[in-house]
């Protein structure tokens, strides 16, 4: 690939879920300071375990000079989806990015055994990793389609076929006493990869890019709990802003069409290009 030109974003409207932090909160704010007007969608309305909530990224963008819009949602409910775009169309006017990055990284069955894992933890991943990306693209694309095209961006997980590879890297189970295994997670990954991947050509009649980005095993406050819990070394996560930026730049690149339909690996697609 080749490093396209990257455009003022100043005027377009960018929808990030799971934006209260890690990747979403990132990218919201690299998107605003560059001109956008960012929605922040995300369930945290006040700080808990964590830090971050949909206020504070409010805050620091408005801080920055930005507008932003805070929008508490519950991905997995249809409502609050629709409730969403609703309010980003009556307080902007419209929807140029949507970047599906909420997901669910935090549920007691997470990285349980397959039989250890109730079936309404199973439907619940796949509302929010896959259900929710299909209902906020439909809620969006007719917005995107009457000035004349858009970007969607979806975050997957290191189950991508991003690694060109005759074959699928074996996985691996768990680091130590870490477990990666997450079989709920990583399947509606993969049903998103594969659902963004047929819809592309479709949506690419509307001048409406769809690009999947793969983030790597990120240093996201989760991870980084998750990780030093286990007593292992964080010092080789990725940092979020890689992913963030490859995201920024997918958002902001002059052609998106040349990438529609396909996967990429933030951290090596950010070398090859050249990206600061």
């Amino acid at each position: 690939m080749k490093r396209q030109t990257e455009q003022d974003l100043k005027g377009k409207v960018a929808i990030v879920t799971g934006a209260s932090r890690g990747i979403g909160k990132r990218t919201a704010l690299m998107l605003a300071e560059r001109g956008a007007k960012v929605v922040i969608a995300a369930r945290t309305v006040e700080p808990g375990a964590l830090p971050g909530s949909i206020g504070e990224t409010t805050a620091q963008i408005e801080a920055l000079g930005g507008e932003a819009l805070a929008v508490a949602v519950d991905m997995a409910n249809e409502n609050d989806l629709k409730r969403l775009v609703e309010a980003t169309i009556d307080r902007f006017g419209g929807v140029d990015i949507l970047i599906n990055n909420a997901a669910v990284t935090s549920l007691d069955s997470w990285s349980s055994p397959l039989l250890d894992i109730p079936r309404e933890d199973w439907l619940y991943q796949f509302a929010v990793n896959v259900h929710a990306p299909f209902t906020l693209m439909q809620l969006v694309v007719p917005s995107m389609q009457a000035p004349g095209g858009g970007r969607i961006l979806n975050v997957t997980a290191g189950n991508a076929e991003v690694y060109r590879l005759p074959e699928e890297q074996p996985f691996r189970e768990k680091i130590g006493e870490f477990r990666l295994a997450a079989p709920a997670y990583f399947s509606s990954k993969r049903a998103l990869d594969r659902f963004s991947n047929v819809v592309a050509a479709e949506l690419s009649r509307s001048n409406i890019a769809v690009i999947g980005v793969m983030p790597g095993l990120t240093a996201s406050e989760i991870t980084v709990k998750n990780v030093q819990s286990a007593g292992l070394d964080d010092s080789s996560l990725v940092p979020m802003e890689i992913p963030a930026r490859m995201l920024t730049y997918f958002a902001a690149c002059e052609n998106p069409l040349e990438y529609t339909g396909r996967l990429f690996w933030a951290e090596r697609e950010l070398k090859e290009m050249g990206i600061e």
